[in-house]
C-alpha cells in the first residue's frame, strides 16, 4: 500500500465469540447478539444454536426497519437447513413466546399490524380501541386477527360483541 506499510488482518475464531443467550444482553448490544447467532449457527448442538437465532432476530425486531430486515435475513440464513426448520417452527403463529421481552416485542408488532388491517377496514379507530388492543396479550391479538376476517363490524372483530 505504499510507504513501507503493512496491514495483517485480526482474525476472531469462533470461539472468541460468545454465545449471547442472556436477554438483557441481547438488547444491549443487539449486533453482537447477531454476530453470535451467525458464528454459532453450525453449533452440533441444533436446540443451542436455534435459540441464540432465536434471541437475535427478537432483538433485531426492536430496531429501525432497515437493520430488522438485514439483521434477520443475516440470522436465518447463516443457519444450515436443519436448525432454519427448527427456527421456522419456533416462530411459527402458535408458538407461545417464554420470555415476557419476546412476548412484549412480538406482541407489541401483532398489536400494530392488527391496528393497520382494523383501520383499513372499519376507518378511523377510536383511542380507546387502540389502547385495547395494544394492551392485549398475544392470545387476545390471534383471536381479534381470526375474528376480523369474517366480523362485519368493530365490535364483532374485538370479540366486545
Amino acid at each position: 500500500m505504499g510507504g513501507g506499510n503493512c496491514f495483517a488482518p485480526w482474525v476472531l475464531s469462533l470461539s472468541g465469540i460468545p454465545e449471547v443467550t442472556d436477554e438483557q444482553q441481547a438488547k444491549q448490544d443487539p449486533e453482537l447478539a447477531v454476530l453470535s447467532a451467525m458464528a454459532h449457527a453450525r453449533d452440533p448442538d441444533t436446540t443451542k444454536s436455534t435459540r441464540i437465532a432465536l434471541l437475535a432476530q427478537m432483538v433485531s425486531l426492536g430496531l429501525d426497519a432497515d437493520r430488522s430486515t438485514l439483521y434477520c435475513d443475516l440470522v436465518l440464513n447463516s443457519l444450515p437447513e436443519v436448525a432454519r426448520r427448527a427456527l421456522q417452527t419456533m416462530n411459527s403463529s402458535r408458538y407461545e413466546y417464554q420470555s415476557d421481552f419476546a412476548r412484549r416485542y412480538f406482541g407489541e408488532g401483532m398489536a400494530e399490524m392488527l391496528l393497520i388491517q382494523l383501520a383499513s377496514r372499519y376507518g378511523d379507530l377510536p383511542a380507546a380501541v387502540a389502547t385495547r388492543v395494544r394492551e392485549a396479550s398475544i392470545t387476545e391479538l390471534r383471536g381479534m386477527g381470526d375474528r376480523l376476517l369474517s366480523a362485519q363490524t368493530l365490535d364483532e372483530a374485538l370479540g366486545t360483541r
